[in-house]
């Protein structure tokens, strides 16, 4: 090779991630009963992995050992038997189950091979499984794992390797970064919530929230990548445009890393951040930051809203109603607003608001405040990253 050449640097992804660790953490909501959520920094290792604000840590998580455990007792197996897993290899099915397969979610190719093989006591599940019962199905399922119906009909005999071939491969997750290469090299930071809760007499654990939560370690091998995020980016340093960034919750993680690159480069332009949580004391994410860039003017302005501190729920769909004007202003400045976090209510929510704020201070109707956010969406100017 010639001293002028060079390297190419490794492209990560799931067959090839990078092998990181997490040498510090600490509680974002420390006191909070309700919650757990953590700030993770990942160490990169001078891998050259590289990443721009808006994208995504791609987590190759392992399953929770005890839920392993149980799928094992219940199927009166040792986790000793061999079997081929998802990736093509052969293995003793514990660590198969641990390492590759879904064996949470219950989808539709377990439980028609469940039906199959219970026969008539699980009629009314088969019942569920017609195309036209999708909602019926959903809402059967919701809170129901595959254990649980492992422990609804312990007669049924598996072989190891069948069940193996009725799972599902165990997905990546996917978690929004909340840091940039430009403030702290070599790191990418995550804000993540544990998933916890407890339905039909069971806890039940979300698989890689407490995997990176509970599980690991600086010592913990946590294989990872990148997934870009295309169209949440922000505009170029010396472009002036205003942004305004709804993110409530962990949603609050893309916008973390928006301005730790805005002051990093010296970005030009207004910022306006929304955030929402339960209680202020507790879950106030990364104040001490905000407080900081309000004072050196990386941030204009910061509005809040802490839905658990009042007798009434209040939500960040609300406050933008509540600054509904000098919002509108920023629209007609040409501003882009982005959001983050929850798609099922939170993004909804928000849409409808901006649409209501089109029409009480922008004069619009109802047809025209909707060709309007189409509009922005068409430029550019409305971008989601939801989940």
């Amino acid at each position: 090779m010639s001293e002028t050449a060079t390297v190419a640097k490794p492209t990560f992804n799931r067959r090839n991630p990078l092998i990181a660790h997490m040498p510090r953490r600490r509680a974002l909501a420390a006191g909070a009963a309700e919650k757990e959520t953590w700030h993770l920094e990942i160490d990169l290792q001078n891998s050259g992995l590289t990443y721009t604000p808006g994208d995504s840590l791609a987590v190759l998580s392992t399953n929770w050992p005890q839920a392993v455990d149980d799928v094992l007792l219940a199927l009166g197996m040792s986790g000793d038997e061999e079997v081929v897993g998802p990736d093509k290899s052969s293995a003793a099915l514990k660590d198969v189950l641990t390492r590759q397969c879904t064996i949470t979610l219950a989808d539709k190719k377990f439980l028609a091979r469940l039906v199959e093989k219970v026969g008539e006591p699980a009629a009314e599940l088969s019942v569920l499984l017609d195309p036209e019962k999708k909602k019926e199905l959903s809402d059967y399922l919701w809170g129901r794992e595959i254990i649980d119906f492992l422990l609804m009909y312990p007669d049924t005999k598996w072989q190891a390797q069948e069940f193996v071939d009725v799972l599902k491969k165990l997905n990546v997750r996917l978690y929004s970064i909340a840091s940039s290469l430009a403030a702290v090299p070599n790191q990418v930071h995550l804000t993540v919530a544990s998933v916890l809760y407890n339905s039909f007499e069971r806890d039940r654990k979300g698989v890689c929230s407490t995997f990176l939560n509970e599980r690991c370690d600086e010592n913990t091998d946590i294989p990872c990548f990148i997934t870009p995020g295309k169209g949440f980016r922000l505009p170029a340093a010396d472009d002036d445009t205003p942004v305004i960034m709804c993110g409530p919750g962990t949603g609050i993680a893309p916008f973390r890393a928006f301005l730790q690159e805005r002051n990093a480069t010296q970005a030009k332009g207004d910022a306006w951040l929304f955030f929402g949580e339960i209680h202020q004391d507790t879950c106030y994410f990364y104040q001490d930051e905000w407080n900081s860039y309000l004072e050196d003017g990386t941030l204009s302005k910061i509005t809040t809203a802490f839905s658990r501190d009042q007798d009434h729920k209040i939500y960040v769909h609300h406050r933008m109603l509540e600054e509904g004007a000098e919002l509108w202003t920023w629209l007609e400045r040409g501003a882009i607003f982005y959001v983050c976090g929850d798609a099922e209510r939170m993004a909804n929510d928000v849409d409808q608001a901006l649409h209501q704020i089109a029409i009480e201070h922008g004069g619009k109707t109802e047809e025209e405040a909707t060709a309007y956010i189409e509009q922005m969406r068409q430029d550019k100017r409305y971008r989601r990253d939801v989940y």
